[in-house]
């Protein structure tokens, strides 16, 4: 009688044993592994070896490291029960992204955060002042009202160029020819749009040849050139934002084209025979089906708008009242070497973004976002 219970309880025992080494031996050896990649890492970073061992040694090490490290971790997690195998082996493939997010996103965030919080040179605390100065500063408060101006004005203007030439352009047999011209600033990088936007605002001085091309047509007009982007103030911010619309409206364009495509044919059909008018579909049938995209595609403007940086420092270089967060941020950080206030403006940047992110997550989570 004693036997039964004892044996069962050494089962447990032995169970129970068995099931902690796995899990421990499944922790511990991926650990190992990372450890020896690691240091491998150290050793090709610090390694006076020649180039070519160099590059033979990185590939052997990070392709066949990173497979081994997969591989060993698989092997383990699929020696351990069904219930455990089946907690831990989702983790095996998004363990290293999130990793990677954690260090390069997770960390630099909370260090940058307690910069914040210290003085220009981080010798000391100097708790909210920081942000105190981010609120009350004219240049800042100038800052801000560009970033108003180019979210309110340029986002809009981008979604509803967009949205209209897509429409247009669905109704025309020259469709990817119109599509592609207006795409193709797309291809160019912020930087070149900008030196190119230079040489169409450019001012010459009296007495000059005008060679910028809008001030070419205003005096070929009868009309006297002008500084579009140093004396037109707060004006030259518009100029500033026509060059973001060039580049983002066909960005919105392919999107929308693509949302309206996909909405069915007979639907369209049967309300134009129900007597729909054209302005009735788009307003009724077009723009609810494509609201997911519509979404989308406005949110992702407004995220880029906010951390606004090349065009601007191209162009004005945030003077002449131009300058928008991202470009305070460098001015203070890295031009005055303010870490507490730089990394300040760094934060009040995160927060205002992370709204709108949030918001665009919970929009793809509720609806299809592209139709």
């Amino acid at each position: 009688m004693l036997s039964g219970p004892s044996g069962k309880r050494g089962n447990v025992l032995s169970w129970i044993t068995d099931t902690l080494g796995r899990i421990i031996i499944a922790l511990i050896v991926p650990i190992i592994t990372f450890i020896v990649l690691w240091q491998g890492f150290i050793f090709l970073r610090d390694s006076n070896a020649p180039k070519m061992i160099i590059v033979l040694v990185a590939i052997l090490w990070g392709v066949g490291g990173v497979a081994l490290l997969f591989y060993v971790t698989n092997w383990l997690i699929e020696q351990l029960p069904d219930e455990w195998r089946s907690r831990f082996q989702p983790f095996l493939f998004i363990g290293p992204a999130i990793a990677l997010l954690f260090y390069f996103l997770a960390i630099p965030t909370i260090r940058t955060f307690i910069l914040s919080l210290k003085s220009a040179n981080s010798n000391e605390w100097v708790g909210l002042q920081n942000y105190l100065f981010t609120f009350t500063d004219r240049a800042m408060l100038e800052a801000y009202r560009n970033n108003l101006l180019w979210l309110v004005i340029g986002t809009s203007l981008c979604v509803s160029f967009g949205l209209l030439i897509a429409v247009l352009a669905d109704r025309s047999k020259y469709e990817n020819i119109f599509k592609a011209l207006i795409f193709l600033p797309m291809a160019i990088s912020f930087v070149g749009s900008g030196i190119i936007w230079r040489f169409i605002y450019y001012y010459a001085p009296p007495g000059r040849p005008q060679i910028g091309v809008l001030n070419a047509v205003v005096t070929g007009l009868g009309g006297e050139p002008q500084a579009w982007l140093t004396l037109l103030q707060p004006w030259n911010n518009f100029f500033l934002i026509i060059i973001m619309i060039w580049l983002q409206t066909g960005y919105a364009m392919v999107l929308f084209s693509a949302a309206i495509k996909g909405i069915p044919a007979e639907l369209l059909e049967a309300a134009r025979v129900d007597g729909a008018n054209e302005f009735s579909i788009f307003f009724k049938i077009t723009i609810p089906y494509i609201m997911g995209t519509l979404i989308t595609v406005t949110t992702t403007i407004v995220i880029f708008t906010l951390k606004l940086f090349d065009i601007v420092i191209v162009m004005t270089g945030g003077q002449y009242g131009t300058h928008v967060i991202a470009t305070q941020f460098y001015r203070q950080f890295f031009t005055n070497r303010n870490f507490g206030v730089g990394s300040a403006i760094a934060i009040v940047l995160l927060i205002a973004v992370i709204p709108v992110m949030i918001y665009n997550l919970r929009s793809f989570g509720e609806r299809q976002a592209f139709k």
